[in-house]
């Protein structure tokens, strides 16, 4: 089997403890590394080795063909495509599992696992099962993770450094030799400052602590914005009933300016209609007509009805169609929401990202969405503990910055875009 490791892979593949935890950024070559692993640890008599990730499908998704391919010339039989399992030549085999059912994993005992993406699992599928799986064994864990703020990975990272049989391990992204400068650089330009150190250079980072839109600053991000007639409109909906919020604005580019909000209380999606149609009237008179006009919003529009027959989005639209003469509309709504801290994250990184830019601009009339940016916090449990959610406690808050961040985190995506059809080695 021809293997080849990188400096630091290498220095956590020859390390002999027990317990090993690598926290490391993305696209260091982590799995790439566990499949080594495996194929090291399964390479004797008996020996039966597990892959573990988030999922069962993720399992699948991200590590069986190259499994497959990494260990073909040493299959004792086909693989059992069900079971996602290989037996080898030298009579250890080596199965993949999803933690996502953690309970259905008890009752084997193991002489290795790989833990992929521990962050992203929860933290008994370690203690309550696989633990004690290793234990008639003498079996051994190898945990490796992108962090994902201060959760069990951190706990776990910082209790093992100085214990018996435990060694850590973390490395940046530019550090696994896989990822080039440039697009490190290009990231820079993408994610927020918080973001990024996660994500790539493998620091625990708290993302939900505290005001949600902490790039906000208001000497950066604010100023008069006027309407370009070059440039098409957007239109970015929330569909709360009370108030009923959206934003109006343009994009040139990765930068984003807002020229107006929507913020109508006790209302609902024909009265924003209405008000879009007089709102916008200063703009469209300048322009060639129809205007160009890109649609965002809430995807559960399409269930919620503000009328007893129409769904919210079929409301929008029946509006637009009946005034194509000043509208061509496209519209940019996926099958679900992003979920609430992929869709903050991005709306920091419009704000202020890594390389010191602020690329989304606010004009002072959006008084609503100045003050979400201010006021809009992360939700606390009774302990005091951030939780994973926005804290929506005051009705005025949230509702606008929800709408602009439909569209923020459909145009402009967390991270960048990796072509991962190519070879690692």
């Amino acid at each position: 089997m021809n293997v080849k490791l990188k400096p630091p892979q290498y220095e956590v593949f020859i390390c002999d403890q027990r317990f090993r935890v690598l926290v490391a950024g993305r696209r260091f070559g982590k799995t790439y590394l566990a499949l080594v692993e495996l194929c090291r640890a399964a390479w004797a008599r008996g020996r039966t080795v597990w892959y573990i990730a988030p999922s069962y499908r993720q399992a699948k998704r991200i590590a069986w063909k190259p499994l497959k391919d990494m260990t073909r010339s040493y299959w004792a039989g086909k693989p059992n495509e069900t079971d996602l399992t290989i037996e080898l030549i030298s009579g250890g085999t080596i199965s993949l599992r999803g933690a996502d059912n953690y309970d259905s994993l008890r009752g084997d005992g193991l002489d290795f696992l790989v833990l992929d993406e521990f962050a992203l699992m929860a933290g008994q599928a370690w203690t309550e099962v696989l633990r004690p799986a290793l234990a008639d064994r003498q079996g051994r864990a190898l945990f490796i993770s992108t962090p994902k703020g201060y959760d069990h990975l951190y706990d776990l990272y910082k209790t093992a450094q100085g214990r018996p049989q435990w060694a850590t391990f973390q490395y940046t992204t530019e550090q696994g030799g896989n990822v080039t400068k440039e697009e490190l650089e290009g990231a820079t330009h993408e994610l927020d400052e918080r973001t990024y150190r996660q994500e790539f250079q493998a620091s625990f980072e708290n993302l939900t602590a505290g005001l949600a839109y902490y790039a906000f600053d208001p000497g950066g991000n604010v100023r008069p914005v006027e309407y370009d007639p070059r440039l098409p409109l957007f239109w970015a909906l929330d569909f709360n009933f009370n108030p009923m919020c959206s934003v109006i604005g343009q994009r040139q580019g990765e930068r984003v300016f807002i020229l107006d909000e929507l913020v109508l209380p006790d209302s609902h999606t024909g009265a924003a209609c209405a008000e879009f149609l007089e709102r916008t009237s200063r703009f469209v008179s300048h322009s060639h007509l129809p205007v160009r006009l890109d649609i965002y919003g809430d995807a559960t529009g399409d269930s919620r009805r503000s009328s007893a027959s129409r769904t919210d989005w079929q409301i929008v639209q029946e509006f637009l169609n009946h005034h194509r003469d000043l509208y061509k509309p496209a519209y940019h709504v996926g099958p679900s929401n992003p979920a609430v801290r992929d869709r903050v994250n991005c709306m920091n990184a419009k704000l202020l990202n890594q390389a010191g830019e602020r690329r989304l601009a606010v004009d002072p009339r959006c008084k609503q969405l100045l003050k979400d940016f201010e006021r809009v916090h992360w939700k606390t449990d009774p302990s005091g503990n951030t939780l994973n959610d926005i804290d929506k406690s005051d009705p005025a808050r949230t509702h606008v910055s929800d709408a602009l961040g439909y569209m923020i985190a459909k145009e402009f995506a967390m991270y960048p875009q990796v072509d991962y059809t190519k070879p690692l080695y």
